[in-house]
């Protein structure tokens, strides 16, 4: 017999199995305020309780600081249930948060069109 947890949450024709807000428990606020370019990390501390496969494959993308976008973007969850999952994280104490800092005025006419350059080379 297979326990719920165990059977495979991704099929390769199918795709998600579970519903992205139900790996939250259907939660859609965070405990913690994120940005999308906050940056977390993993402090080393292995949490209590028990946590889903999305928790553990968050907490071993934060080995090195790594952005709230990109941890969603890698999980392929939406960020409002990537971010209840990293306040889950946070509250257990096995993330660390710091918030984005700008080095750049992030309406700079230049660094837009740079990023809209980039994009347009990647299509």
């Amino acid at each position: 017999m297979v326990a719920a947890g165990d059977g495979p949450w991704l099929d390769d024709a199918a795709g998600r199995l579970v519903r992205p807000f139900t790996v939250s428990n259907g939660r859609t606020r965070p405990s913690i305020a994120f940005d999308l370019l906050s940056h977390v990390r993993a402090t080393g501390v292995t949490p209590i309780g028990y946590l889903g496969p999305e928790h553990a494959q968050a907490l071993d993308l934060c080995r090195a600081p790594v952005s709230v976008a990109e941890i969603a973007a890698h999980l392929k969850l939406p960020a409002v249930v990537t971010k209840v999952l990293l306040s889950d994280l946070v509250d257990c104490g096995a993330l660390t948060t710091k918030p984005p800092e700008f080095t750049h005025n992030p309406t700079d006419r230049a660094l837009l069109e740079a990023v809209l350059d980039g994009l347009r080379r990647q299509l």
